[in-house]
């Protein structure tokens, strides 16, 4: 288990169905280590402060796992347009985790890295900015029945995070799965 890459982007506006609105998905990979407080990494942002952001979603970890997933649909919504891989940052994530899935992760479990401990906190829930960012209409609806939604962390221990981090995982009380939590309130 272990850090792929980190990412953060700015908020910044975006055309999406015919409006201008806030965005800060579509992060940029950054190289070295970056600084995590109880807020989250060091210059990034959320727009939507009342979905992402704060104290239990400090950070948002992705499964890499999930990303060939994610290529195959999106090349298939765009026909023609196949992209060898997708853009870096693309599903919004600030660290992109290989090795832990929605279905190893649990409510309170922690993630243990060499210079910061993270606690997972719920599941991220798709909105339209997500269609928007996979460029196709679908998208949010796709994450729904997959169950591909990744993970919000809040941070127990601030410090640092870079690519390359190993990870342990040290289990919480095991009560509620991030894969089975997501799915019961995405029916919802």
């Amino acid at each position: 288990m272990q850090v792929i890459r980190v990412s953060k982007g700015q908020a910044r506006e975006a055309l999406i169905s015919g409006r201008k609105v806030l965005t800060a998905t579509a992060k940029l990979p950054v190289t070295g280590p970056v600084a995590v407080g109880a807020m989250g990494l060091a210059g990034d942002e959320q727009a939507d402060l009342t979905v992402h952001g704060g104290l239990a979603k400090a950070v948002y970890a992705y499964p890499a796992e999930h990303l060939p997933f994610w290529q195959t649909v999106r090349a298939q919504a765009q026909v023609g347009l196949w992209d060898e891989t997708l853009p870096p940052g693309l599903m919004g994530e600030n660290l992109l985790l290989q090795g832990l899935l929605e279905t190893d992760l649990w409510v309170g479990d922690q993630l243990v890295l060499p210079h910061c401990t993270l606690a997972v906190s719920e599941p991220r829930y798709p909105c339209f900015k997500f269609n928007a960012a996979l460029g196709f209409q679908q998208a949010a609806r796709l994450m729904v029945q997959s169950g591909f939604c990744g993970s919000y962390l809040a941070v127990l221990e601030p410090g640092s995070v870079q690519a390359g981090d190993a990870i342990t995982l040290r289990p919480g009380p095991r009560q509620v799965n991030i894969r089975e939590l997501f799915r019961s309130r995405a029916r919802a």
